[in-house]
């Protein structure tokens, strides 16, 4: 059966053994028929919150909030619109900050080619730095004793406006909403303390959950500190057509969007799989690896202890970002990373994607294919190189016997496959610092 699987810019078409397969997919929702009509009047009803034109003034300064690259959000398409209902205030009063976390910057052709060249000529756009203290300002301490640094040119505005794209999050549950502010617009070491490994490895850190979510509800918490004025967030589907749009208060309207999406996201399986095929979505969520953790912790959702996972991911910025790469070098074996991640007083940069990576890998076998990685890369990053996707399900399969079972997640973590009747969970070690303070 031929399976088309989310794949850089292209996809990837692969030939795979039907009678084993199961294919698993998020509801198909249709696009809405008019994007714009929908963006504008969302706007002018919001949820919880006065229409957007009513809270802007000519005389405010008005901080916009975008996500960078690595996210696949149709700013494009939502920025003109809302900017249109801005039109009574001056152009060198709005700013428009992009939310990139600890992500690297972009690039002037980037940011072109993510907002549109009459938007970067006409408004002033920045990078948010994480790392600049003198960009940052204190607004508080949540009550998991994080202190809350975010960006001064957003804290500085009267009107703080954030966009983004509500999808399902590996530990934050839901991305949009709070993500925008933590880690989106915060401080290193606030990002730090909230993707630490104690909150990482909280078993309610996990797709689709909110309720009990440690790092979900810190989001929450530093975001009621920064007081957004007003969201506008989005759900797409496979063709990145709009399907719905959740404007007005943070938590009423990011709430109605995240009850949206997971009806068609979250999607029951009878049984665990010994083999899963999964993506990470294509581009732009496959640029590196370190974002294709997302769609490898999608399978591991499904795959039965001892099976094995099958990632297409192309990578075309190779590993990754910051520590990412040398966070996984630092270690042979993903049971000693883990246990370096979770040693009192271990911290550094990017370090959350790697302790999931090493949970993963105690619980399945990881091949990946990338055109773009070198053996060597693919084997330093605690996984097996695979060249043919169709070849490697088949000599897995062989090797699990008669009856082995097969899973294709061909769009990788926009789906959040769920067991009827949970497994046990991914083998976790003993996180010797709980409780104490982190050393940021």
């Amino acid at each position: 059966m031929l399976v088309h699987l989310a794949y850089g810019r292209d996809g990837l078409d692969v030939d795979l053994p039907e009678e084993s397969l199961t294919v698993i997919e998020p509801l198909f929702v249709p696009g809405l028929p008019d994007e714009q009509a929908a963006i504008v009047r969302a706007l002018r009803q919001p949820v919880g919150s006065p229409p957007l034109r009513e809270l802007a003034k000519p005389n405010h300064r008005v901080a916009i909030v975008f996500s960078d690259l690595t996210r696949p959000v149709p700013n494009r398409r939502l920025l003109p619109p809302l900017l249109a209902e801005l039109s009574h205030v001056p152009k060198e009063n709005i700013v428009l900050i992009d939310a990139l976390g600890m992500h690297r910057p972009n690039s002037e052709a980037e940011l072109a080619s993510m907002l549109g060249e009459d938007i970067l000529a006409r408004y002033r756009v920045v990078n948010h730095d994480a790392h600049d203290q003198s960009q940052l300002v204190h607004l508080g301490r949540t009550s998991y004793g994080n202190e809350v640094w975010i960006n001064r040119q957003y804290v500085e505005a009267d009107v703080r406006i954030l966009t983004g794209f509500i999808e399902p999050h590996f530990f934050a549950g839901f991305s949009g909403g709070a993500k925008s502010i933590l880690p989106g617009l915060a401080g290193a070491n606030t990002v730090m303390r909230n993707h630490s490994a104690s909150m990482v490895g909280h078993a309610g850190a996990t797709w689709g959950v909110t309720q009990g979510n440690p790092i979900f509800e810190e989001m929450r918490e530093a975001a009621a500190l920064a007081k957004p004025s007003f969201i506008l967030n989005v759900t797409t589907n496979k063709h990145k057509a709009i399907t719905g749009v959740f404007a007005g208060d943070l938590v009423a309207a990011h709430d109605a969007g995240c009850a949206f999406a997971r009806r068609s996201v979250v999607r029951k399986v009878p049984q665990a799989y010994d083999v899963v095929v999964a993506t990470n979505s294509g581009y732009p969520l496959d640029l590196n690896l370190y974002q294709a953790v997302k769609g490898m912790s999608a399978a591991a959702e499904v795959v039965k202890p001892g099976g094995a996972i099958v990632l297409a991911a192309e990578c075309a910025e190779g590993i990754g970002h910051g520590n990412f790469e040398q966070i996984l070098r630092m270690r042979s074996q993903p049971a000693e990373l883990l246990e370096m991640i979770n040693a009192p007083g271990f911290q550094m940069f990017d370090q959350w994607e790697a302790q999931i990576l090493a949970q993963i890998r105690l619980t399945a076998e990881v091949y990946l294919y990338s055109h773009t990685l070198t053996d060597t890369q693919v084997r330093e990053a605690h996984l097996q190189p695979c060249a043919d996707i169709a070849a490697t399900v088949r000599r897995l399969l062989a090797g699990y016997g008669p009856g082995a079972s097969l899973c294709v997640l061909p769009q990788g973590p926009l789906t959040i496959p769920q067991l009827a009747i949970p497994q046990l969970a991914i083998p976790q070690v003993e996180n010797r610092d709980a409780g104490q303070e982190d050393p940021s």
